[in-house]
């Protein structure tokens, strides 16, 4: 790997862990086993090579989203698109690369001088998607009263979010992206009709019978409420 690859490399590193404020020079030359003062002769300062790093990972996951969708046969289907979008994505993410979880985690922190280049091909990369989101609002596809532009941002922004929480003592890759590709195909597409047609009968609020059991009536749990006055914050077990 060339010298200033492996730079880009150690600081996509250190910026996905440390963030912005935390990410120091000497982390970064110790990530690329280099000396600090030979960043310089690629980077001129600190900010210098942040903002190359989070261009390069939203313009690293744009081409290699193009590069998968242009592999699927010509006759692929636009929801199995999308399938492949969101495992593309999940992918690179959190398997191959630290370059967007670097750029996706310090969007928000980094100045707006260094976000720039970034927000602007991010915007490509939206606009991937949501070509993805017409072809196949376009057959038909697509949820009825679906709005696709919420649509594509709460996928993007679960699917980005999977980074924060996801590591493998939690479970397979494997699981998260079949999970994500069900979540993401049930939400967008309509209604399977089979389903639709399965009724879960209403509770009797007024009665004796609720979701609490037998022998539970509602306005008695409210007086024991109003009794016991406001409950505090759980904590998981």
């Amino acid at each position: 790997m060339r010298t200033r690859e492996r730079i880009l490399a150690a600081a996509a590193h250190v910026l996905s862990r440390k963030g912005y404020a935390g990410t120091r020079l000497t982390d970064v030359a110790d990530q690329a086993q280099l000396q600090a003062p030979a960043i310089y002769y690629y980077f001129p300062s600190r900010d210098d090579l942040i903002e190359e790093v989070m261009w390069a990972g939203i313009a690293r996951m744009r081409e290699h989203l193009d590069g998968v969708l242009a592999a699927l046969p010509p006759e692929t289907g636009p929801l199995d698109r999308i399938d492949a979008a969101v495992e593309a994505h999940l992918r690179y993410c959190l398997e191959v690369s630290d370059y967007p979880t670097a750029a996706i985690r310090n969007a928000g922190q980094v100045p707006e001088r260094i976000r720039i280049r970034y927000s602007a091909e991010a915007a490509k990369y939206g606009d991937t998607w949501r070509q993805l989101l017409q072809d196949a609002g376009g057959a038909g596809l697509l949820r009825a009263g679906l709005d696709p532009v919420a649509a594509r941002m709460l996928v993007l922004g679960a699917l980005n979010w999977a980074a924060e929480w996801w590591n493998p003592r939690r479970g397979s890759l494997d699981t998260v992206v079949r999970t994500a590709q069900s979540l993401v195909r049930h939400g967008l597409g309509p209604p399977d009709p089979a389903v639709a047609r399965v009724r879960t009968p209403r509770p009797r609020l007024g009665g004796l019978v609720s979701s609490a059991g037998p022998g539970f009536a509602p306005h008695a749990a409210a007086a024991g409420r109003r009794r016991a006055g406001p409950a505090g914050p759980t904590r998981a077990g």
